[in-house]
């Protein structure tokens, strides 16, 4: 599942790509918006579900709260905190002006829990995800025990509950304030946030990850393929066109990402084919975490950088080639000189690297 992870961050990726009008003629605009415009909220779904699957699938009953917190908090942080300190320094020496009730928010991971725009994406805009992660963490040591309470017979109608109460989240949206509107929707703040940024409506992403893994583990899962289940992607990513726009967010997408999701994995365990497999895509995959936190930093500033305006066609596509380089590059160092070195060094206790023999929980999959 790590290949898939890339394909995921790069959906994202080209999502806020699209908002940089880096197309001159209209119309290649029209197609790189109207071919990405879903991609944004499909990749980080993807990347909520797959939290919960990955981090259930890879708990032991040896481990411990306060290490997986360890563990966690090591995986996420001082990747957030270089991001974040850039970020920062970039907004300052080019005369923006910073809330510092915004900047602390951000600084503790603590932004989803606004309602507004303005705080949620301040600073580093992607990392409110962060902060709904933060959460799920927080939370998994409770969640992993009902989780595991529930017999095998039942797993599929606690996941199938849960895809259902996604659906409605969007109905009851709509008892919320219908003003102020955001410049990219239809729907007010109040409901993009209830619907999407806040954090106890995401758990429900986060859990239902956790029933597939349970599903798998427990052999109770459908033998779905993975090129079915992807098509199934494809028709919940087109979906949206033909639905109100709040479903668009999570509801069309939520059902065919948490199939592909087990998909992959019980291909993975039973050694079947993938197209996420090979040593690129789990290189690609490896530095995707570190991909979604710089990429949207690459994207402003190396546009500015490269005079902020639109291009002929041929010229677009290789800014876009070239920034996204950019940001692969600056992934890698990430995930080399920071990810890597503190997971390696201090995500377990000292006794416990001192022991290699000791079984721990993997480090997982970051966001």
């Amino acid at each position: 599942m790590t290949g898939l992870r890339f394909v995921a961050a790069g959906m994202v990726f080209f999502f806020h790509a699209a908002y940089e009008n880096l197309f001159a003629d209209p119309s290649a605009q029209g197609v790189f918006m109207g071919i990405f415009s879903q991609g944004g909220w499909t990749g980080v779904g993807f990347f909520f579900i797959l939290s919960g699957f990955v981090l259930t699938w890879s708990a032991r009953p040896t481990d411990t709260t306060t290490r997986f917190w360890r563990r966690r908090f090591l995986k996420v942080y001082p990747n957030h905190l270089v991001t974040y300190v850039i970020a920062l320094a970039l907004l300052l020496a080019t005369g923006v002006a910073v809330d510092l009730g915004d900047a602390i928010l951000n600084l503790f991971l603590l932004q989803s829990w606004s309602p507004s725009l303005a705080t949620e994406v301040s600073i580093n805009p992607v990392a409110w995800s962060l902060s709904v992660e933060a959460l799920f963490y927080l939370s998994f040591p409770f969640w992993i025990r009902l989780v595991r309470r529930i017999p095998a017979s039942r797993l599929w109608a606690f996941a199938i509950g849960i895809m259902a109460v996604v659906w409605l989240v969007p109905f009851a949206a709509h008892l919320l304030p219908s003003e102020p509107k955001p410049f990219f929707a239809p729907i007010s703040e109040w409901q993009f946030w209830f619907i999407y940024v806040l954090p106890p409506m995401r758990v429900l992403d986060f859990v239902l990850g956790m029933l597939l893994a349970q599903i798998v583990l427990k052999k109770k899962w459908i033998n779905l393929g993975i090129l079915p289940a992807m098509g199934l992607v494809v028709v919940g990513y087109v979906l949206p066109h033909v639905l109100p726009w709040e479903f668009q967010l999570v509801a069309t997408t939520v059902v065919p990402l948490a199939l592909l999701i087990a998909a992959v994995a019980a291909a993975d365990v039973e050694g079947r084919w993938s197209p996420f497999r090979s040593r690129t895509m789990v290189w690609l995959g490896d530095i995707s975490f570190a991909l979604y936190l710089w990429h949207r930093i690459t994207l402003y500033y190396g546009n500015q950088l490269l005079g902020g305006g639109s291009w002929s066609t041929p010229a677009a596509i290789g800014v876009l080639a070239l920034l996204f380089g950019v940001t692969i590059l600056l992934s890698w160092l990430l995930f080399k000189f920071v990810e890597q070195p503190v997971m390696k060094n201090w995500a377990s206790p000292r006794r416990t690297r001192a022991e290699p023999q000791a079984q721990v929980t993997p480090a997982g999959t970051g966001v």
